[in-house]
């Protein structure tokens, strides 16, 4: 089973669910030529297709167009359902940045069908992490950047204070449709900028001041 693990500390997390937020900035919305939603739209990873820093994502053979998403990334840690904001809040355990890997092409394809996002999103190796940094040790502001180069070269950069739900009011929302419990992740949405990654490429991804992760593409 895969697991999240915490900077500092032997603990580690067993991941439970990984529920992704798509759409959640606005320049990224208007990039791909989506509308921008009311709510948050809400789609699933496996804990299967996680891998960490460090690792290689692997180009699914059934794509020609997989794109880099950089997100911050939520920890819960502890169960709830039909949560206030308050206690959304209290439940975010720990941060970090991920990566939610996408086969535009395959995605494209789907959405034309009027069918589900899955086989775009939840191929092995679609979910990069980072190690996490717990809420206690570090106070979210917001006004971070989140970054993401490929080969030395900025693809995305905006401050975290663009997403349109924050985290509290993502983990509130989320468990108003499902129960959350601990050891699940959310991965909160991309800012603007993503494109596609190409066999032999190199990315870094990180939040200032806060967690930072490397990988390649084979």
């Amino acid at each position: 089973m895969k697991s999240v693990k915490i900077r500092n500390s032997d603990k580690e997390f067993p991941i439970q669910k990984i529920v992704c937020v798509g759409r959640n900035y606005v320049e990224h919305i208007h990039e791909l030529g989506n509308e921008i939603p009311e709510k948050p739209v809400v789609f699933l990873k496996p804990a299967s297709a996680v891998i960490y820093s460090g690792e290689t994502i692997i180009y699914p053979s059934f794509s020609n167009d997989m794109h880099h998403e950089v997100e911050l990334v939520l920890l819960i840690g502890k169960t709830i359902k039909n949560a206030d904001r308050q206690i959304s809040e209290d439940a975010i355990l720990a941060y970090g940045v991920g990566l939610d890997m996408t086969l535009r092409d395959v995605q494209s394809e789907l959405k034309k069908k009027g069918h589900p996002w899955t086989i775009a999103k939840c191929f092995d190796t679609s979910a990069v992490i980072s190690d996490f940094i717990l809420k206690s040790d570090y106070q979210l502001s917001l006004n971070e950047e989140i970054y993401l180069k490929v080969n030395g070269e900025f693809r995305q950069k905006d401050p975290l204070a663009k997403m349109m739900f924050k985290p509290a009011e993502l983990v509130e929302y989320v468990s108003s449709l499902m129960t959350l419990e601990e050891g699940d992740l959310i991965f909160t949405g991309t800012p603007k900028g993503v494109g596609i990654v190409n066999k032999g490429n190199k990315l870094e991804a990180g939040i200032e001041g806060l967690v930072t992760l490397s990988c390649s593409v084979s």
